[in-house]
């Protein structure tokens, strides 16, 4: 029998993308597959041989699992789906927003945000949206910060994570600081006095509306591809999610300095 080309071994057939990524983890039944894939034995048979014919998996009686070579496809083939998923979900809020901001390190490693959905709240609904997710700050023990403006409900915010002993780290861009000074001066250098609170300049182009990082995930902001204010956020609560949201700010804080006095 003349082989298929392993690209189309993989993925002209849904059944047998779907076979690979069950078994990535450790063998399965053969049970279990037809009660996962809702299907027969004879109409699954066909495409097990083919998987088999393409040194993809082995069989041991009834339980199958992936080949060395499987491993390696697999490995290689779930990062690519996520990926793909993640872009096709997102794809209209990706394309007028601004992801130019999003270093190329992060939009590479995208498929790690696939569990995200958008947060589209209304003007009425917007504090509540936030409100929503002060919850999931508040549960945290540290929750981080990019901010290039200030949202009305930010002290207060800030008194709530500060007063639950929550440390708190915030990284704001040159012209938000001069602003705060401005109009917020009192309120600075009574945060600044926190222990468990810790101020950032940022002096460099930030490119991104706000960032928070929770213990259960992030809450991203993006600006509209004309440079406008978007109401729209990207909210991922995923241990995944979470570690490229933080790592998203480790990102900014490297080229951030301390603001230890006003």
């Amino acid at each position: 029998m003349k082989k298929k080309h392993l690209v189309d071994v993989i993925f002209a057939s849904d059944k047998r993308k779907r076979v690979l990524l069950m078994l990535k983890d450790e063998p399965q039944e053969m049970k279990n597959l037809l009660k996962e894939l809702d299907t027969n034995r004879p109409a699954l048979l066909p495409q097990m041989r083919i998987l088999k014919d393409h040194s993809l998996i082995y069989h041991s009686g009834d339980v199958y699992g992936l080949t060395t070579i499987g491993k390696i496809v697999v490995d290689e083939m779930k990062p690519f789906l996520d990926t793909i998923e993640t872009l096709c979900k997102h794809n209209h809020y990706l394309s007028t927003h601004n992801t130019d901001s999003i270093p190329k390190e992060f939009l590479k490693r995208i498929s790690s945000i696939k569990g995200s959905h958008i947060i589209e709240p209304n003007i009425v609904n917007t504090h509540e949206m936030n409100s929503d997710y002060l919850k999931v700050a508040l549960a945290s023990k540290a929750v981080y910060f990019v901010f290039t403006f200030m949202h009305p409900a930010c002290p207060s915010i800030l008194k709530q994570l500060a007063d639950k002993n929550i440390n708190v780290e915030i990284i704001f861009t040159r012209g938000l600081v001069d602003k705060l000074l401005e109009g917020w001066s009192d309120e600075f250098r009574h945060f600044i006095a926190y222990d468990n609170i810790k101020f950032y300049l940022h002096e460099q182009k930030v490119g991104i509306s706000s960032l928070t990082v929770t213990d259960a995930g992030f809450l991203l902001r993006l600006l509209f591809n004309n440079g406008d204010f978007s109401n729209k956020q990207m909210l991922c609560l995923s241990p995944q999610g979470r570690q490229w949201g933080k790592e998203l700010y480790d990102y900014y804080l490297k080229n951030a300095k301390p603001i230890t006095h006003v």
